[in-house]
């Protein structure tokens, strides 16, 4: 799996982790798709690293909203590891969405839980 989104890596890491790297501000990001495709791979749970990620809008939460299902549907986990920027734990508080996703504070928690 891989991206051409300066702002998005995607790696499989040891152990069966596809890690998500998103950074910067996430603006209109379409990143359903690739959320999507880590639901239906090989990998035995998604880690998104959203340490980097300092502002992200309803698009962002839209395609992190969309990947969770998918993973429900296929049972294998979806992790959204921080620490989150105050504008991105934002979003999720004023949405209502905090509880709709598991967060953790760092990847290294978020390849374990």
């Amino acid at each position: 799996m891989s991206s051409d989104d300066p702002m998005l890596a995607v790696e499989a890491t040891a152990g069966d982790v596809v890690l998500i790297s998103v950074r910067g501000s996430l603006d209109g990001w379409s990143g359903c798709d690739g959320l999507a495709r880590a639901a239906q791979g090989e990998a035995k749970r998604t880690v998104v690293d959203s340490s980097g990620l300092t502002f992200a809008d309803s698009a962002a939460l839209h395609a992190l909203l969309h990947g969770r299902r998918k993973h429900t549907a296929t049972g294998m986990p979806l992790v959204l590891a921080g620490p989150l920027h105050t504008t991105v734990h934002r979003l999720f508080e004023i949405t209502g969405t905090r509880e709709a996703s598991r967060f953790v504070d760092s990847v290294e928690q978020a390849r374990t839980c």
